[in-house]
């Protein structure tokens, strides 16, 4: 696990500026702080922080040459079956020194060339320089699990893990038009697209290969849709998935470092310590964010679930300043301002975590995989849902703020705009109304995987709105958990995520997803006789925060509030309309349902303020 990043300059032999490339390099220090490397040869450089995970011995150093001198390679993730290659590799004449995946990836490259990406399973982002035929290419794992950004600028290429190494070599910040809209109607920006005007990212499942004169080539090396289409049929799903996901889980621990899990005491990330307790592994630490507030804690389960395993369990809560503080770094961090209001959790769970391992397990995937989140339901009867909109108010019923959104989910007239704001906590009608922003975004990536979406499961929205967000919202959680665990130099993991079961999932009836109160029902019917009563039952938390009481009621976050009222983030011109004292007021009166209001606002203030000044 690592950080990468490179210059090639294009139609030139401009030599790559060692001081430049050092500096993007290091910018990553937190990606890797056991070891670094630089390449430069004439106009292409690649440099390479490393945090040490499979052979943490000098032999895994990179950048990495190939035996023959013809490739070099950096590289950041895991190959988690990279010795079930040794044989073949072996028979081809290839020579194994060391006990690295990176040189397993290396001659599977020489052998297969980029045919190799579809018998690995792991999380990746690479990229090889081929000194023969002078091209460049660059890889992503199937879902994004590993980020990979770039950027075409001054007649250079540019690419990193962050985008804070592309602005330390030089590339502009300015912000998309896009990019911004598709943050306020979407809360993130899907696909290739950033915030950002002159940086992409490449896509998950995604090559591309740039020639030193200039010319792109990019490939789809993975398509969900159509692996799903071509999976053979599961005779017995709960026992397909009960293995399937143990060997997802045994795979995941391949490590020469501890390994730990991110333990919620929800049913995902106790599925996973059940998985670990049953295939007999010992002394796993467990690390659990907990809550003063009840409906948000769920610390007592999580808890139980380690002391039944008999594993290590630790805890902590974050508030005032401190929260705070994480809430500054995350964002530095993340390069964007935060969305899921997770993140500086995750970031304070992560430096809790660092002196006992440098491996975290997460529950990641299951929710988008087997339909967890409770906004699904509403697809479940758009009819129904059309009624509600029609009344135009669920005051009538009650004041949950639950109802309350969905009474304005319900304003929503188009099917495929049901799927695209699925995700959303504010939706057009409330941005026009207390934004007077009243053009959403063209979401035209959005848009494709939605017809995706469509052709494979016609007239079944629930499907469509979980096969749209394993390629949009699930994208956000995994740069979230990146980020957030590779600020305190940890690697993180994702069972869930397994292509076996991505696959898999897809190609079953909705019966095995959609049965039960809770559904998810497969997950929970392979795991009834690992897991208590009470974690099987328990209402859904997830790792939800009480924003608007600290906002309100914290010192340091009142006094943020109110420089948030004067915020530079209003004197743009796409806020200019918005009345933002107004909604604070109506916050600090106590009215909650201000609060998906004001939240990207103010994270976005956070971002201005803490990150884009920096560059």
């Amino acid at each position: 696990m690592c950080g990468i990043n490179g210059i090639l300059h294009l139609q030139s032999q401009k030599k790559v500026d060692e001081r430049l490339l050092t500096k993007m390099r290091d910018a990553l220090e937190h990606r890797g702080p056991d070891d670094k490397g630089l390449f430069i040869e004439n106009n292409i450089g690649f440099g390479h922080r490393r945090l040490s995970i499979l052979d943490v011995s000098s032999a895994g150093h990179q950048p990495f040459l190939s035996e023959d001198g013809r490739y070099v390679l950096v590289y950041n993730g895991e190959i988690y079956n990279f010795k079930d290659f040794y044989p073949e590799l072996k028979s081809n004449g290839y020579v194994i020194k060391t006990t690295s995946d990176t040189e397993v990836l290396m001659q599977l490259y020489q052998l297969h060339g980029l045919k190799m990406l579809n018998k690995l399973n792991g999380m990746f982002a690479f990229a090889i320089w081929d000194k023969t035929e002078k091209k460049l290419t660059v890889v992503r794992d199937r879902m994004g699990v590993k980020p990979l950004y770039y950027s075409f600028y001054n007649e250079s290429f540019y690419f990193a893990s962050e985008q804070k190494a592309l602005f330390t070599a030089g590339v502009p910040l300015k912000m998309a038009q896009d990019g911004l809209e598709e943050y306020i109607f979407n809360r993130f920006v899907a696909g290739e697209n950033t915030l950002y005007e002159n940086i992409k990212k490449v896509l998950p499942g995604h090559s591309m290969t740039i020639a030193e004169s200039g010319k792109i080539t990019t490939e789809k090396w993975w398509d969900l849709k159509s692996e799903i289409q071509n999976q053979e049929k599961i005779n017995n799903p709960v026992e397909w998935f009960r293995e399937t996901f143990d060997d997802s889980v045994r795979l995941r621990m391949v490590s020469d470092v501890p390994v730990g899990v991110l333990l919620s005491g929800g049913l995902d990330s106790s599925s996973i310590l059940a998985s670990l307790y049953h295939q007999n592994y010992k002394g796993i630490q467990t690390f659990n964010m907990g809550f003063k507030e009840k409906e948000h804690n769920e610390s007592h389960l999580a808890k139980m679930m380690a002391e039944k395993f008999n594993y290590g369990f630790h805890t902590m809560q974050l508030e005032g300043n401190l929260l705070f503080e994480k809430l500054v770094n995350s964002t530095y961090f993340q390069d964007e301002p935060i969305i899921h209001l997770s993140e500086p959790h995750i970031l304070g769970l992560s430096q809790l975590a660092k002196p006992e391992v440098k491996v975290l397990l997460s529950g990641e995937g299951a929710d988008e995989l087997m339909g967890g989140y409770v906004r699904y339901k509403a697809l479940q009867y758009p009819s129904l849902l059309h009624s509600i909109g029609a009344i135009g108010h669920m005051d009538l019923f009650t004041n949950k703020p639950r109802y309350e959104k969905l009474a304005r989910y319900a304003q929503i007239q188009e099917k495929s705009d049901l799927v695209i704001y699925n995700g959303s906590n504010i939706y057009p009608n409330d941005i026009a109304a207390t934004y007077v922003i009243n053009t959403p975004p063209k979401n035209a990536y959005r848009k494709q995987i939605y017809e995706e979406a469509k052709s494979l499961y016609p007239d079944n929205l629930r499907r469509q709105a979980l096969y749209f967000d394993q390629h949009t919202y699930l994208c956000s959680l995994l740069d979230r958990n990146d980020r957030c665990t590779m600020g305190a130099s940890i690697e993180c993991r994702e069972p869930f995520l397994d292509p076996r079961l991505i696959v898999g999932l897809g190609s079953l009836e909705d019966k095995w997803l959609f049965t039960g109160k809770k559904w998810k029902f497969i997950l929970k019917s392979a795991m009834q006789e690992r897991l208590p009563q009470e974690i099987l039952d328990f209402k859904k938390v997830g790792l939800s925060v009480p924003w608007g009481d600290y906002i309100v009621k914290s010192p340091v976050f009142k006094d943020e509030l109110a420089a948030f009222a004067k915020s530079d983030l209003f004197q743009m011109s796409y806020f200019e309309n918005i009345d933002a004292p107004k909604l604070i007021q109506n916050l600090q009166k106590g009215d909650s349902k201000m609060i998906p209001y004001i939240m990207p606002l103010f994270m976005m203030h956070i971002w201005l303020k803490n990150y884009a000044n920096k560059f």
